[in-house]
């Protein structure tokens, strides 16, 4: 039987307007980028997959310091909005000859990446007819981060065969209790920066026009729903914390210093 083949593209920016050089700041004794690269990568041989994995960049520095620690680099120099965009080029231009059964988006701010969570999320996006995989992780913190437009919300369907589909995110804390049903329902945290796509589907979604929805919530995957692709999501008990300004790499650090 043939194994199944995973991309894993890490689209990175070194010109970050809060956080200029994110890629390359260090996190204790590694670079941000190679923390997420390192993440990436299975510690044991797994028959069932194969997977090949690459840092898309549009700056030398980061090229640089990807191939300095042995990684795979790519330069996409394009002037893009997204990272989605970004790593849909690099497809097209150095991978789009091989047969890939996945191409998955982690965004090279992601330092707290489990391999075990991207193997979940190609286990059940390779069984399932979604169009796009994510991952997804309770709510647990206080009544603010519900209430917190940065923390994005997702409602889910039932979990059925480890995962479920994907309805609406939003910045807006979703579902709303109407009735006030004693005890707190399960809100939905959405790790936006960890996306799996067919590949077909992944071309698809960057030649969409942005909708309603997408435009008003500021959320890219909502263009997904909004042109009829299907989205679906398996959760996570992992702690993950995207740096966006100097003050995340404490947060990664103690995160880091506890395990």
């Amino acid at each position: 039987m043939r194994a199944s083949q995973v991309l894993i593209l890490i689209p990175a920016r070194f010109a970050s307007t809060r956080f200029p050089g994110k890629p390359l700041q260090k996190i204790l004794d590694k670079s941000l980028i190679e923390r997420v690269y390192s993440g990436c990568l299975s510690k044991v041989p797994i028959s069932s997959l194969v997977i090949e994995v690459a840092v898309v960049t549009d700056d030398q520095r980061i090229e640089s310091a990807v191939k300095k620690f042995g990684g795979n680099v790519c330069r996409v120099d394009d002037p893009v909005e997204t990272g989605s965009e970004r790593i849909a080029l690099a497809f097209n231009r150095f991978f789009k000859n091989k047969s890939y059964d996945l191409v998955i988006n982690v965004q090279g701010d992601e330092p707290l990446i489990q391999f075990e969570d991207l193997l979940k999320m190609c286990t059940n996006h390779l069984r399932s007819d979604f169009d796009i995989f994510t991952l997804v992780r309770k709510q647990l913190g206080s009544s603010e981060d519900y209430n917190d437009p940065n923390k994005v919300k997702v409602a889910l369907s039932s979990f059925t065969d480890g995962h479920a589909r994907a309805i609406y995110f939003s910045r807006a804390k979703i579902p709303y209790n109407r009735d006030d049903v004693e005890g707190r329902p399960n809100y939905w945290h959405s790790h936006v920066g960890i996306y799996s796509y067919l590949p077909a589907s992944l071309e698809k979604f960057i030649k969409l026009p942005k909708g309603v929805c997408e435009s008003l919530e500021k959320l890219e995957q909502l263009r997904a729903l909004e042109h009829g692709l299907t989205i679906a999501a398996v959760e996570t008990e992992n702690t993950y914390i995207g740096v966006d300004s100097p003050g995340d790499i404490l947060k990664v650090e103690g995160v880091l210093n506890v395990k």
